[in-house]
């Protein structure tokens, strides 16, 4: 016995640290087999399913499965249903295919089964009816789609049928339905055993994302992240993964682990060197191995008395299921079946040699769990490592004989899990009937996936621009300008065309130092703004951010400007420059009309300022007076807008800079109008910047067509209903907004989240427009999208709900962006237009957080202005501090231009 044991140990007992080390090869092997360029020389094949999604509980309908493995296959009907509870009801029958047929064409082979398809859709009384079908094919295939291109790689089982090899066989079914005629099915799903295990146990338990099969053979299936998956052109989403995990080691990476034992059984199967990992695991095997070992220890006189019969030697004498008969441990079961076998092989066994023989199964069986077990440990921890997760928790489907017919393998196999992977929490659910069920239940969640798809694409589609619909846009926008440029149509225009009397961008002659203020908010800014001309022509600042206390914002505008005029004394003391009496521009970001550069009428406050005796007056006026009441003198140019300083500062650095964009929490555009358009000026010579205040085009009713009712529910519950539509359209205040309430709709058609918002998603401005900058970046991985849900409260979003949410905001940034370049093509063909040319070469100053954070804005926005002003070649270039920089280049100019009149 102690020489048993010896032996036994010796080429099969594997320690812990052996099983690790399996389990890391196994992983490399996985990377090979999901990368492009190492797939080809990798033994894990890690072949896509195209299976995108485990059930979700909510599946229903009747499903039609075709189990297809064998000399017989199945064909089922099952009925899934949701009703408070899952449920499914099966019915199924058995057809055979006969032996002249698994040989003969392939045409014949699925005339075949097509006629059985009919013979039980009668039986039924369901031929009428077009169901949506299943189909599992467990032979070895190459899947381009879930539903089709499912090319046979090669004949297994007995099936050598002519014309197959090398071709589509969900075609080849197709095809023979159609030749019937009375008939007809949707073909849904293509899929194998395995995956049919794992499906059949996800209905059951949501957890189970990985198939395992341990049976005749064995082979294993996971949730794969598709970004990992470089055989698919897609990166977003899971897959399942058909691992065919039975040829792990076909390329040595066993050899050092492999026994004579081993090497004997590859040498007489019917394809020596391939499914070297299946060969040391699976059911079709581990009988043949013990028989082996038994031979081996006969000859070295360890048992058996040096006996060695006819049946000892006769290969399949000794199958797997005697090893589970000889390693039952209830009541000497066990020891009595290995009597029972070997006096059937022809040998007299003492009590001694039975417990050898015991424990030679027990040793090979046990290294068979082992060895899968390390495997999975691999599986384990790449999904962990997907999710970034610190434990993970899961469920393993399994299906196969050896799994649930061992009396001790599933014990083992989980043990060894547990051990080896302490920090996943796993759970093995057994399957019933995984691959007729599983091929159902494909279909099931391929059916809702479909059902989903479709629902979301109807709710998707209003705010979704054709190429028709922008170039309307584009045509509207330009009338609402020329309408706010008449003064006969001013009043009424919903685009106010404002003058700005900036009258030239910069030359690059520009020089001198000058002050510029940022007045737009709580805080604002005090700049020293140096420029510098000539070959080294720079352009130097320096700044101080002031705060304006809540009871100066919302006291008297004596207060608000005496405390800003003291900041501006402050800021010159702090330069060293006190006295200097320096030329001012003033950025002033509230709503303005203006009648010349320097005086601006403020219309109203906004961003919770409430200084009295401001709104109607000049605002240059104010800060003059509050200049003089400090005793010192400034000689204040430009009063400006954001936009404005936007389109100055680019003009700067390139002089065909005419345009400026800013697209922000806000939105607005200018350009330079030729005067003697702008009704509102008496002038006609020149050119001069027009603020278009953009915003407020649709005001007018000009976009009612093209809002969809998230829209509607946006206006309706802003501060500022029926106005500034376009700005809801385009803009970042609004656009968190409006995702949030497509996911509500969403939801309520129980199309995310399980169906079940949360309160903080119920909460207004909840879904920051930063969001959508977040989700939608490239580098950014689907469980990063779930920690940005997890803050929304939405604790058990899943992997889909992060790939819809993504959809959501790439469909509602995307239309922004769209939006945004129909209306700059009209701007830039006006310009055009304007100078009577075919081809217009100019440059759009662009500032604003949603232009410089969005990952895609920006190119959408170029693509759009390309396509609709195909005569106009627009460049784009970004601001840098365009409200303080662009103020003092407004007074730089205002102040070249003067001097240059003087002279």
């Amino acid at each position: 016995m102690k020489m048993v044991n010896v032996i036994s140990f010796i080429f099969f007992c594997l320690s812990d640290a052996n099983l690790m080390d399996v389990s890391l090869r196994f992983r490399r092997e996985m990377d090979k087999g999901l990368g492009r360029d190492t797939n080809p020389t990798a033994a894990l094949k890690m072949l896509p399913t195209f299976v995108r999604s485990t059930p979700d509980g909510t599946e229903k309908g009747h499903f039609l499965a075709l189990d297809l493995g064998g000399t017989h296959f199945r064909v089922l009907l099952v009925k899934v249903s949701c009703n408070g509870q899952q449920n499914v009801e099966m019915e199924s029958q058995i057809y055979a295919i006969p032996e002249e047929i698994m040989r003969g064409t392939g045409s014949e082979l699925f005339d075949h089964i097509a006629d059985c398809l009919a013979n039980f859709l009668d039986k039924l009384g369901i031929k009428e009816k077009k169901l949506p079908l299943g189909f599992c094919f467990s032979f070895p295939c190459q899947q381009t789609k879930l539903d089709e291109v499912n090319i046979l790689v090669s004949w297994t089982k007995g099936f050598t049928a002519s014309g197959v090899v090398g071709n589509d066989v969900v075609a080849m079914l197709r095809r023979a339905i159609q030749k019937r005629g009375d008939f007809d099915i949707d073909i849904v799903a293509v899929i194998n055993d395995t995956v049919g295990t794992m499906m059949t146990c996800g209905y059951e338990d949501h957890h189970c994302e990985i198939g395992l099969i341990v049976g005749t053979g064995t082979n294993a299936c996971y949730m794969e992240e598709v970004r990992n998956m470089e055989l698919v052109d897609e990166d977003e989403g899971r897959m399942c993964v058909n691992m065919e995990w039975g040829a792990f080691g076909d390329d040595g990476a066993l050899d050092d682990l492999r026994t004579v034992f081993d090497r004997e059984i590859d040498a007489g199967s019917l394809n020596p060197g391939g499914q070297l990992f299946e060969k040391m695991i699976s059911g079709f095997y581990m009988g043949e191995l013990v028989r082996l070992i038994l031979v081996n220890m006969a000859k070295e006189q360890m048992i058996f008395q040096g006996q060695v019969t006819p049946g000892l030697l006769t290969r399949g004498s000794f199958n797997t299921g005697h090893v589970s008969a000889i390693e039952d441990d209830r009541d000497n079961a066990g020891l009595l079946a290995a009597e029972t076998l070997l006096r059937g092989l022809g040998l007299s066994p003492s009590t001694e040699d039975c417990v050898a023989t015991q424990r030679v199964c027990q040793v090979v069986s046990t290294r068979s769990a082992h060895l899968c077990a390390a495997s999975l440990v691999s599986v384990l921890r790449q999904i962990r490592d997907n999710k970034a997760a610190e434990k993970l928790r899961t469920t393993i489907g399994v299906d196969g004989s050896v799994y649930k017919n061992h009396p001790q393998f599933a014990r083992k196999l989980h043990k060894m899990v547990r051990r080896l992977a302490p920090d996943c929490d796993v759970r093995f659910l057994s399957s019933g009937d995984g691959s007729g069920k599983g091929a159902a239940m494909v279909t099931a969640v391929a059916y809702r996936l479909a059902m989903q798809h479709a629902e979301r694409q109807r709710i998707l589609e209003p705010l979704r621009l054709g190429r028709e619909q922008l170039l309307e846009v584009k045509r509207r926008l330009e009338e609402a300008m020329e309408q706010g440029l008449a003064k006969e149509t001013h009043q009424q225009a919903s685009l106010k065309m404002l003058p700005t009397y900036v009258r030239a961008t910069p030359d690059g002659t520009e020089h001198g130092d000058f002050l510029a203020l940022d007045l737009g908010g709580t805080n604002f800014r005090v700049l020293l703004v140096r420029v510098r001309s000539g070959k080294k022509r720079s352009v130097e600042m320096h700044n101080k951010i002031y705060s304006i206390p809540q009871e100066t914002m919302q006291g008297t505008g004596e207060e608000l400007f005496d405390h800003i005029v003291q900041c501006i004394a402050d800021f010159l003391e702090y330069m060293g420059m006190k006295g200097a009496v320096l030329p001012l521009g003033f950025t002033f970001s509230f709503p303005c009309q203006q009648r010349q550069l320097d005086q601006g009428i403020l219309l109203r406050w906004t961003k919770g300022f409430k200084a009295t005796g401001c709104e109607g007056e000049d605002v240059v006026t104010l800060l003059k007076d509050a200049i003089r009441r400090k005793e010192f003198d400034l000689d204040v140019v430009a009063l400006v807008n954001d936009t404005v300083g936007t389109m100055m500062t680019c003009g700067y650095e390139d002089p065909l800079c005419e345009v400026g964009l800013i697209v922000g929490t806000g939105t607005n555009a200018c350009y330079m109008e030729e005067v003697r358009n702008v009704e509102l000026v008496e002038e006609d010579e020149g050119r001069m910047c027009v603020n278009m205040e953009w915003g407020a085009f649709g005001d007018g009713g000009e976009l009612d067509e093209l809002c969809a009712e998230f829209d509607r529910v946006v206006d309706e519950s802003s501060n500022n209903p029926g106005k500034q539509r376009y700005e809801k359209m385009i803009s970042g205040m609004y656009l968190g907004e409006i995702v949030r309430n497509v996911l509500l709709e969403f939801t309520a058609k129980g199309l995310l989240f399980c169906g079940k918002p949360t309160e903080r998603l119920k909460t207004r401005g909840i879904f920051e427009t930063k969001f959508l900058s977040q989700i939608e970046s490239d580098r950014l991985a689907l469980r990063q999208v779930r920690s940005i849900l997890q803050h929304l409260g939405l604790t058990s979003s899943t992997c889909d709900d992060s790939i819809l949410v993504k959809e959501v905001c790439g469909v509602v940034s995307r239309r922004a962006a769209q939006l945004c370049g129909a209306g700059l093509a009209a701007v830039v063909d006006k310009v055009r237009r304007n100078r009577g040319l075919e081809h217009l070469r100019i440059t759009v100053g662009v500032d604003g957080t949603l232009y410089k954070l969005h990952p895609h804005f920006s190119g959408i926005l170029r693509e759009t202005v390309l396509d609709l002003a195909p005569g106009c070649e627009v460049s784009f270039l970004q601001s840098e501090d365009g409200s303080g920089k662009g103020a003092a280049l407004i007074t730089a100019v205002a102040c070249r231009m003067r001097d240059a009149a003087k002279h």
